[in-house]
């Protein structure tokens, strides 16, 4: 009897770590998935980040009109910091980047894009971001929209949404934040 019970425990210890195992092999699997997205993204490569993005086509729209938004607004990855998995199924990769927006508004600053990248069954399922752009781009946007919409109305619809013209809208916000920066110099020396 004790025999059985001994064994009992090592089979179920056994089954345990194994469990544990393919859990973290898992784990692992949605990061080693997250990273290549993340390439694919950075690639430029439409048809790239398309076929990463097969289960997710609800994220087509935003995703691939941010890919193209990045590429024609000059980003530059300076620092991809590890992606870090937050529960089985949410990977968050920030990656830090040099771009035309920032220099546009005479900062020396460069911008975090986070990428929230939700994977199940080894796929994506869905891709969202963030980023912490400083206050005074978000006022300067504001200032285009009241003193010159008309360099982004058109270029900028659907933006986000899959519009057409990405390059356009990404142009005519990095003149319109250029034109927010010499109005606000302007003004200090008057």
């Amino acid at each position: 009897m004790k025999k059985i019970f001994y064994l009992s425990i090592l089979i179920f210890i056994g089954c345990k770590n194994r469990t544990n195992s393919e859990i973290n092999i898992h784990q692992n699997d949605n990061v080693v998935i997250a990273n290549k997205f993340i390439d694919a993204f950075y690639s430029f490569n439409k048809d790239s980040l398309k076929l990463s993005l097969s289960y997710a086509k609800k994220s087509h729209p935003s995703i691939l009109y941010y890919q193209k938004w990045a590429e024609c607004g000059n980003y530059e990855v300076l620092n991809r910091a590890d992606c870090v998995e937050k529960n089985d199924s949410l990977v968050i990769c920030p990656v830090t980047v040099k771009d035309d927006l920032m220099k546009a508004l005479q900062l020396d600053l460069n911008v975090t894009d986070t990428f929230h990248i939700i994977i199940k069954d080894r796929k994506i399922r869905s891709v969202q971001t963030s980023s912490n752009d400083p206050d005074v781009y978000y006022e300067a946007k504001d200032w285009i929209k009241q003193n010159r919409p008309e360099i982004i109305e058109k270029p900028c619809e659907d933006a986000w949404e899959g519009g057409p013209t990405p390059c356009e809208c990404i142009k005519g916000t990095i003149q319109g934040l250029a034109e927010f920066k010499a109005n606000e110099v302007s003004q200090k020396t008057q």
